[in-house]
């Protein structure tokens, strides 16, 4: 027969285990609702306006996948009109620009930056890395790693040093 202390004890068990149970299965549920919830998963689309020939330009495409990013290529033999329309001024331009948001990125500008663009939300139009310095993303095949700065620049035309690359 048994003892009341025994029945007691499994009662107490049956009860106690349940409740651990379903609060662990909550806690499952719970983590498993807030990955579902987080927008890593969707890429950011970078459009990109390059021409057809441009090698760095396509290894720039390459480091932004690398990096997480989406990028959807339009080859264009001109791409005056695109600067233009974008407000890339003169001195500030690059082989090819991109429209990432509602930012233009111009040059080669690291994938890091663009994020930290996107996160920090300066009003500017953009980023720009005038011209193309080696050892930039899509420009860093060769051992030549010349120092140089990733630009803010606004409809102005003025400009802030938004990072700086000092890689001698």
């Amino acid at each position: 027969a048994m003892t009341d202390t025994k029945k007691n004890k499994m009662v107490k068990e049956k009860i106690m285990g349940k409740p651990l149970l379903w609060v662990i299965g909550g806690i499952v549920l719970l983590i498993g609702i807030a990955f579902l919830n987080q927008k890593t998963a969707v890429a950011t689309e970078v459009v990109v306006y390059k021409t057809p020939s441009c090698g760095c330009c396509k290894e720039w495409v390459k480091h932004l996948q690398e990096n997480g990013f989406r990028v959807e290529v339009h080859d264009r033999n001109d791409l005056t009109p695109i600067k233009k329309q974008l407000g890339v001024p003169g001195n500030l331009q690059s082989c090819h620009t991109a429209k990432v948001g509602n930012y233009v990125v111009e040059g080669h500008v690291p994938a890091d930056d663009i994020k930290l663009l996107l996160k920090e939300k300066p009003n500017v139009v953009g980023l720009t890395v005038p011209g193309m310095p080696h050892g930039s993303p899509g420009m860093d095949m060769g051992p030549r790693k010349d120092p140089y700065d990733v630009l803010t620049f606004k409809s102005g035309g003025k400009t802030d040093i938004f990072s700086s690359y000092n890689q001698r």
